[in-house]
């Protein structure tokens, strides 16, 4: 049994699309961010980054005690190991899966992230800010739409690749994006939202959070104001 500590982000949506189509189970345990929920010291424990997805593996192939994984591509990294599903072993396809799990970990994520910061939650429109994260996020798809033109898949096959870097894709309207404007992506970007398993994973997110992500004041500084002293005061 897997225990997911989540909230219904994209990295969130990495893992709920993971274990659904590697049909291992799980049980959710909801982490409201707009309500500081990660800050809570349990949580700290396997999280020490507050940060969702988190999850504790309480059958680790090795036999041994529970395993706690944070960081979502690492989390997809984990399970895809434990269950020899969606990575290959094939060590040329194995690498560019690796390649392109980090590449949106390190890119299209953070990227998309700020556009959506900038773009919806500041307080304070800044133009710059908002043109350097749309523009940023639209080389970023136009590189996933060039990788996608000769594959049905990012890394060939249906892998983590793909399921890291969809639910970032998932919000393209947000990040000021057409997906017309990348017909390889698009295509891409379809098939995965007809894949029975990603239909049940955003199914579940509806059921678990009922409010906009950021509602209040509270919330938006518990989202936003964050520093080394919120770790101290757990």
């Amino acid at each position: 049994m897997i225990d997911l500590y989540y909230w219904t982000t994209p990295n969130g949506h990495k893992i709920t699309i993971f274990l659904e189509e590697a049909g291992v189970p799980y049980h959710i345990h909801p982490v409201n961010i707009g309500r500081g929920e990660q800050f809570t010291p349990d949580f700290l424990k396997i999280a020490p980054n507050n940060r969702i997805p988190a999850i504790v593996d309480h059958a680790p192939v090795d036999g041994g005690a529970p395993i706690s994984v944070f960081e979502s591509g690492a989390i997809l990294l984990y399970l895809a190991e434990k269950t020899g599903k969606f990575i290959s072993t094939d060590l040329r396809r194995r690498t560019q899966t690796l390649e392109w799990l980090f590449w949106q970990m390190g890119g299209l994520g953070p990227m998309a992230g700020q556009n959506h910061h900038f773009g919806t939650y500041a307080p304070e429109k800044i133009p710059y800010a908002i043109t350097r994260y749309v523009n940023e996020t639209n080389r970023l798809y136009g590189v996933l739409n060039k990788r996608l033109e000769h594959l049905p898949f990012i890394a060939g096959d249906y892998s983590i690749a793909d399921m890291a870097a969809y639910p970032w894709i998932v919000p393209h309207a947000r990040q000021g994006q057409k997906l017309e404007d990348f017909p390889h992506l698009q295509r891409w970007f379809n098939a995965i939202a007809e894949r029975p398993a990603t239909q049940r994973a955003y199914a579940l997110a509806a059921q678990i959070n009922t409010l906009p992500s950021v509602h209040d004041e509270a919330a938006r500084q518990i989202l936003f104001g964050q520093t080394a002293a919120n770790l101290t005061k757990t």
